[in-house]
């Protein structure tokens, strides 16, 4: 911002805005402008992606008949990877916004049971049905993060939080990666502590080749992508869409999707 004292706006190709100094950018008297919902229908719809492919072990069935195991078999149904239905299974969603809202439909739909928990250090109205973290944690099958980025939840999936997880349970993180502590998942995963870890998103992107979770010993029990839940054809237009709407609104002195 420094370096450019004409700069009047920034637009966040994004609905997070923690890769920008707010701050500075107030003082300097710079807008910035997020776009938020553009994403929403891909994100829950790979969040779902998720759940069908742990709950039915759509990696190891897969596998499986690649590697020949079928094609061996004398019976007509290879029964080699037990499963469980969604249905009656508890999801805890941890970010209850555009996205976690339209998840908690999507997973009643399915016949599950939707908890919503509570961000430590948030506030909460006494009329929102909402659990504490550890309770969340303790009574999930599966838990989904759909939680900005801040202070209070950088780092909130630590060792200590992911062994109040039930050893059978699996984490989906579609928010940001730092949310999580992916040595601590990996050191779960090793230990029977957690049943599978689901991401798109990592603290470090693209991850170095040594990442804790492409480790072979925990691999075959994490499914991962390269940070594309958001990046349909039809949610990039979107983005593009409303990133002109913000500059045309901000050139005729309106604001629109102001952050500051």
């Amino acid at each position: 911002m420094a370096a450019m004292p004409r700069l009047r706006l920034i637009c966040v190709a994004a609905t997070g805005t923690n890769n920008v100094d707010l701050e500075s950018a107030r003082r300097r008297g710079i807008a910035v402008c997020n776009v938020a919902g553009y994403s929403t229908p891909t994100v829950v719809e790979h969040t779902l992606m998720f759940l069908l492919a742990l709950s039915h072990r759509l990696r190891e069935h897969d596998a499986s008949v690649k590697e020949g195991a079928w094609s061996r078999s004398p019976h007509f149904s290879l029964l080699d990877f037990p499963f469980r239905d969604l249905a009656g299974r508890r999801l805890g969603i941890l970010g209850y916004g555009s996205i976690g809202k339209k998840v908690a439909k999507v997973a009643r739909l399915l016949g599950m049971e939707v908890s919503i928990g509570k961000i430590p250090g948030g506030k909460y109205s006494s009329s929102e049905k909402r659990l504490a973290l550890k309770s969340l944690l303790k009574n999930s099958d599966f838990v989904t993060l759909h939680c900005p980025l801040t202070p209070r939840t950088q780092g909130l999936f630590d060792a200590e939080r992911l062994a109040w997880m039930k050893p059978d349970a699996c984490l989906l993180n579609l928010a940001r990666g730092p949310i999580v502590d992916e040595v601590a998942v990996a050191a779960a995963l090793k230990k029977g502590r957690l049943a599978g870890y689901a991401a798109d998103v990592l603290a470090e992107e693209p991850p170095p080749a040594r990442h804790p979770l492409l480790d072979p010993q925990v691999s075959d029990r994490v499914l991962l992508t390269p940070h594309v839940a958001w990046a349909s054809r039809e949610s990039r237009q979107r983005l593009v869409d409303e990133i002109a709407a913000n500059i045309s609104a901000f050139s005729q002195g309106r604001k629109r999707n102001r952050v500051v």
